[in-house]
């Protein structure tokens, strides 16, 4: 969610925090701020302002009008009080010497806040932030050191954090510490980072380390040093990140989105290359044995948005092909609703960023009831990824729009390959049928480009749906699962109220909204299911609406029933997912074009939701 940007070292350090914020916009912010020690004063100077980062540049001109070479940058996504200047982070206290940005929930202010007030503190702003700030300055004047204060302060705090923070008596240093919220340390020839993700610091460096859980980073502009909760130092390894900068830039797109949406074909062919080799599948460094997948007997998967609809179509799959149940829960409710896990069973855990607030604490659970967890994530080294008992990478490198496409479509190949080789260990599928589904896994990328060279006609068809209120996605089986994805994508970056029904479920209530006029995608790619699914969609036309069928190329009986067609290439049933997804995610990105949207950045909506 929040955006936190910091640099000390050899170069101005405000232009380098408004291009690292720039970078973290995708998360959602409704105001921003920056703080920098000015070397030749002795004082820390923070401007804040509420709105878009732009603004924030302006008032600093460009950071030229904020000199020095230390400093912190924030990006705030309200939590606690309204959007507003005062609320904006970085916060400090009275006389500015100690400074903090916050990206996270502190569960317990109030009470930290009642202590602070019969301490003598006063307060300025609605947040919790002011109240760590405050905190850590309350133990800095007990104990005279900085990793003392935050230390004494981590243990007190109750909730999710990643701060970075400046102590006025320390010039030319940074520190940060974190707790269930993402944030990264980067070391570059010129000076040293801290940054909430990788694409903040991606130009200026791709040597990182992973802060762990409650641990302290002491950053100079030579130096980095890492600390226990004990204020013991450790030793932590530095990883080298393969994106490039260029990477997480457009590429001359108009929006990232669009550039995901066709960065799909590559980013499917590097995750199925990445385990599939000499006509095998190789999860020797997913460490998920033969053993472990044969004696398998329930699978519990675990996500939200996007992913939990990746898990759908799991289900679907791995119950057909490797005969294997699946539940399949939303992470928020997963961990409220005491799960009855039995042995020999495996939860999964599915999410691009790996930080998703109510997927780690599903996992975490998930630990705490003895069972092993594997995790699917797209960013190496995260929360998820560290604390997995397994890991399967996504190799769709770095997803800027908030509503994913090439993340959701690797994910989708994670499982199909899951449900590959737990088939085959299980000796539900011969060796000539494996090597068929490979084959077709092989040919998606390709078949995906095809699709995606038809979008003009769904461009064309999305502008006669612009203006519309209510759109219905309807099928059955995986292609509910289809519809529930697409859904998703419409309404979250058109604002158009979309939903998705299991098309048998229409007479049983959901019909009784259907009017004249009122659009019905209707999603086919399950043979057995075709005609099933047209009948309902010869329901609903009867009723005044306008229907847009999608469907796999020979299926061109559609066209008596549809008054508006899509194809997908043909491919193995388990698989259609990955094809007929590409035409909802260009038919929502094109409907939200059409009416002058911010596509990358929806409102009220974040990249990582990193907080309940």
């Amino acid at each position: 969610m929040c955006g936190i940007v910091g640099f000390v070292g050899e170069e101005p350090a405000a232009p380098i925090l408004l291009s690292g914020l720039a970078k973290l916009e995708y998360r959602g912010y409704d105001s921003a701020g920056i703080a920098v020690l000015n070397e030749s004063t002795g004082k820390i100077a923070v401007v804040k302002a509420k709105g878009r980062l732009k603004i924030l540049a302006e008032k600093t001109d460009e950071g030229a009008a904020v000199p020095g070479s230390c400093g912190i940058g924030h990006t705030r996504w309200a939590t606690h009080g309204e959007p507003s200047e005062n609320n904006a982070h970085p916060h400090c206290t009275d006389d500015k010497s100690v400074v903090l940005v916050h990206n996270g929930i502190i569960e317990n202010y109030q009470e930290l806040k009642e202590k602070l007030l019969k301490s003598g503190y006063m307060f300025y702003s609605q947040t919790d932030t002011e109240i760590a700030v405050k905190l850590v300055d309350y133990y800095y004047k007990k104990t005279g050191t900085p990793l003392e204060a935050m230390a004494r302060a981590m243990l007190r705090i109750r909730g999710s954090y990643a701060f970075g923070v400046m102590f006025h008596d320390y010039p030319g240093k940074l520190f940060a510490a974190r707790k269930d919220s993402p944030l990264i340390i980067g070391k570059s020839e010129n000076g040293c980072l801290i940054a909430s993700d990788v694409p903040a610091i991606l130009d200026k460096t791709r040597n990182v380390y992973y802060i762990g859980n409650l641990e302290i980073a002491e950053l100079s502009k030579d130096e980095i040093h890492f600390y226990n909760i004990d204020r013991e130092e450790i030793h932590k390894d530095m990883v080298e990140i393969k994106w490039d900068a260029e990477s997480a830039e457009k590429g001359g797109y108009e929006h990232f989105m669009l550039k995901e949406i066709h960065e799909q074909p590559k980013a499917v062919q590097d995750t199925v290359g990445a385990y599939i080799k000499d006509g095998q599948i190789d999860f020797s460094e997913v460490g998920l044995a033969s053993e472990i997948l044969g004696n398998l007997e329930r699978l519990y998967i675990v996500a939200c948005g996007s992913a939990y609809h990746v898990g759908m179509v799991a289900k679907y799959v791995m119950e057909e092909l490797a005969n294997l149940p699946v539940e399949v829960d939303l992470a928020s409710e997963f961990r409220y609703r005491n799960p009855i896990l039995v042995k020999n069973s495996m939860v999964v855990v599915i999410s691009q960023s790996g930080e998703t607030a109510d997927s780690l604490a599903a996992l975490r659970l998930a630990k705490e009831k003895g069972v092993p967890v594997l995790g699917i994530v797209n960013v190496l080294g995260s929360s998820i990824a560290r604390e997995s008992d397994h890991i399967l990478y996504t190799y769709a490198g770095p997803e800027i729009s908030v509503a994913t496409t090439k993340a959701y479509s690797t994910q989708l190949i994670a499982v199909y390959l899951l449900a590959i080789q737990t088939a085959l260990v299980k000796g539900l599928i011969s060796e000539e049928r494996y090597g068929e589904l490979l084959a077709e896994l092989e040919r998606l990328p390709e078949k995906i480009q095809k699709t995606l060279d038809d979008k003009e006609r769904i461009q064309w068809f999305a502008s006669k749906y612009a203006n519309a209120r209510d759109i219905f996605f309807i099928g059955r089986g995986i292609d509910y699962a289809i519809s529930m994805e697409g859904s998703l994508k419409m309404k979250e970056i058109s604002y158009i109220h979309s939903e998705a029904y299991a098309a048998g479920e229409l007479k049983h209530g959901t019909i009784s909204l259907v009017e004249d006029g009122i659009l019905v995608v209707g999603v086919m790619t399950q043979q057995a299911l075709f005609e099933k699914t047209r009948s309902n969609m010869v329901e609903v036309k009867s009723r005044g609406a306008y229907l847009m069928g999608l469907t796999l190329y020979g299926n061109y009986s559609i066209e008596d029933t549809a008054d508006f067609s899509v194809y997908v290439p043909k491919t193995e049933q388990y698989f259609t997912t990955s094809l007929a997804i590409v035409p909802l995610q260009l038919m929502g990105y094109y409907v939200s074009v059409a009416k002058g949207l911010d596509v990358d950045k929806p409102r009220n909506l974040a990249k990582s939701v990193t907080v309940e």
